[in-house]
């Protein structure tokens, strides 16, 4: 993936956190940056279409462990 370089202003707070996340977990603090800019980038796109959220029949109440796992298993059963 090719790379385009830009200049963003910070909070010193905010660099010095990012500083020792990086020496933390061994890696460049630009990775961590590019990270949050592709995290704030996805958080605000606007997709083509709208998800398609699958929905439950039910009668309001929180579902229990096993009628999720019954939901799940009779979605992934081929029919």
């Amino acid at each position: 993936m090719s790379m385009k370089r830009t200049n963003v202003y910070a909070d010193p707070e905010d660099l010095t956190l990012i500083k020792e996340a990086a020496q933390r977990r061994g890696i460049p603090e630009a990775e961590i940056i590019r990270e949050g800019i592709h995290l704030a980038a996805m958080a605000n796109r606007i997709w083509d279409e709208p998800l398609e959220w699958p929905t439950f029949d039910g009668n309001g109440e929180t579902a229990t462990g096993e009628e999720v796992a019954s939901a799940v298993i009779e979605g992934a059963t081929p029919r």
